[in-house]
């Protein structure tokens, strides 16, 4: 379903927008702090943007589909620099005090000024045709573990194994150049449980007693992310007679898969027969969320989104972006699940974990 330019707020969550609901998980500042001096979280988290500079810039270099792309890529360097340095001396400038959505906001604003719209796109194609010659195997491989809480867990380890492809993260994008990244040795890998937050067996008590009737997940990465993480995951709840509607953003940031650009990956994934390895997606739904930036406010999302997801009885947001570093603490009147990897070191002290530590929140809604 196309979007339309209009945004309304997210029908499922409990509290008032007007109130309430604070997309941002991490508070750079206080109320007591002085609004003319930025605070140490504030330069911290600012610094943290400042380190991606470079990889960024080097996407951008690299961007075949623009003119000059070195050039620009330099004025993108130096003006959002700039920026983030304004903003270290007055934290109320460019729309300040900064929190994680302004400051991605302000990147994908100057990127957009100097003329670039996707720096990320050839490798996330690249990525994309990877995984989708690996998702038969991978599903030929859960759907063999004949346990159902078992298959459960493996399709969980996949999404987090999945989201470790995230160029946002300037060390993350440091070691998929350098390595690249194997899907089924990140799924292997992963920290051992117990998890930073880790309600996965709780959650598997309702997966065998429970069923929902609809889904809405909020979807994050191009490649192993969505193919071989998350549409296994969506797989399974389809299987399962689950309604599932997935949320991709209008416009690229990062490396996270667009709206458009899901729609042409499940279509390649189906099979002759128009399924998903034998599972039928009639019931598989992709909407576009309205949203432009690797985090999400909530506040506002498409009217297309808010229409499928009225009458949904869970939501899953998925990534550090929307599921950890904003939305962490946002209630819904619906069960619902945050899912992703820590993948900053500031996100891993905030929440007493590791870095590359998982995040699986799961909250039940009494009927």
């Amino acid at each position: 379903m196309e979007s339309s330019s209009e945004m309304v707020p997210f029908p499922l969550l409990t509290t008032p927008i007007e109130s309430n609901y604070r997309a941002c998980t991490i508070p750079y500042r206080f109320p007591s702090d002085n609004p003319n001096l930025p605070t140490p979280s504030e330069i911290s988290w600012i610094n943290v943007y400042v380190s991606s500079i470079p990889s960024f810039k080097k996407r951008a270099e690299s961007d075949e589909t623009v003119p000059d792309a070195k050039g620009r890529a330099e004025k993108f360097a130096q003006r959002y620099g700039e920026i983030l340095e304004d903003l270290k001396t007055d934290p109320e400038s460019h729309g300040g005090p900064p929190d994680v959505i302004l400051l991605c906001r302000l990147r994908e604003q100057v990127l957009r000024e100097v003329g670039f719209r996707d720096v990320f796109k050839k490798v996330k194609d690249e990525e994309n045709a990877k995984a989708i010659s690996l998702f038969p195997a991978v599903i030929n491989l859960n759907d063999a573990i004949e346990d159902s809480e078992d298959r459960l867990e493996t399709l969980v380890r996949g999404i987090f194994a999945g989201n470790i492809f995230d160029l946002g993260a300037a060390q993350l994008a440091e070691v998929f150049s350098k390595d690249g990244l194997s899907f089924l040795a990140s799924r292997q890998n992963l920290v051992p449980r117990p998890w930073v937050i880790d309600d996965l067996e709780t959650f598997k008590l309702k997966w065998t007693n429970k069923s929902w009737k609809k889904a809405i997940i909020f979807v994050d990465n191009s490649g192993a992310d969505i193919i071989l993480g998350i549409l296994p995951f969506a797989r399974e709840l389809l299987r399962r007679g689950t309604q599932v509607v997935l949320a991709a953003n209008d416009l690229p940031s990062i490396n996270d898969v667009t709206y458009t650009e899901l729609v042409e990956i499940v279509s390649k994934l189906k099979d002759e027969n128009g399924q998903l390895m034998g599972v039928d997606i009639t019931n598989l739904f992709i909407v576009n969320s309205g949203n432009d930036l690797p985090v999400i406010d909530l506040s506002r999302v498409s009217q297309e989104l808010a229409y499928l997801a009225s009458d949904a009885d869970l939501v899953i947001m998925e990534g550090n972006g929307r599921g950890i570093e904003t939305n962490l603490y946002a209630q819904f009147n619906c069960d619902s699940i945050n899912i992703g990897l820590v993948k900053h070191p500031e996100v891993a002290q905030f929440l007493g974990g590791r870095l590359y530590d998982c995040v699986f929140k799961y909250k039940e809604v009494s009927s």
